[in-house]
């Protein structure tokens, strides 16, 4: 039983490939627009009737119709390996954050407070001449305050405009 169900995912896979790969494809736009074309043309011969647009309208909802989950497994598949592809870089490279490595499951809110880290980090960055390598976001940000507090110490100022948030 679980290897007719496989065969069957794994076929169906193939097929949303394939189909994928044709409907994005300068044929697919050709032979749309043809058929555009070919639904204008024969207007005059049905007199514009409402069963010559019906025909266009239902034909055209129903490729919107699949063509719309067909797209979004195209997406989220092509997501996922761009998100496998980022956490391999993170985890590869020593100055990068781990708590990045599957940061698109995090909540709306705990990304937007990764947000402001960034924000933050940034803006002490610009502040600082050459900040270059951290291990995390509250390092980086440490980091970034030490260097601004020795460039403000050789250029006689005794204050940091910003505090780290913890």
């Amino acid at each position: 039983m679980e290897n007719s169900k496989e065969k069957l995912v794994t076929g169906f896979e193939k097929f949303s490939n394939k189909v994928t790969a044709l409907t994005g494809s300068s044929g697919a736009f050709m032979l749309a627009l043809f058929s555009i074309i070919i639904w204008l043309c024969t207007g005059p011969i049905f007199n514009y009737s409402d069963t010559w647009q019906l025909v266009i309208n239902t034909g055209t909802t129903i490729v919107t119709f699949l063509m719309v989950f067909l797209i979004q497994k195209s997406q989220n598949k092509e997501s996922m390996a761009v998100q496998l592809k980022l956490n391999e870089l993170i985890a590869a490279n020593k100055g990068a954050s781990n708590r990045l490595v599957n940061v698109e499951n995090l909540t709306e809110q705990e990304l937007k407070t990764l947000h402001q880290h960034y924000c933050k980090m940034a803006e002490l960055t610009k502040q600082a001449s050459d900040l270059k390598q951290s291990h995390s976001i509250e390092e980086a940000i440490e980091n970034a305050y030490e260097k601004l507090e020795e460039e403000n110490k050789e250029n006689g100022k005794t204050r940091i405009k910003s505090k780290v948030v913890k």
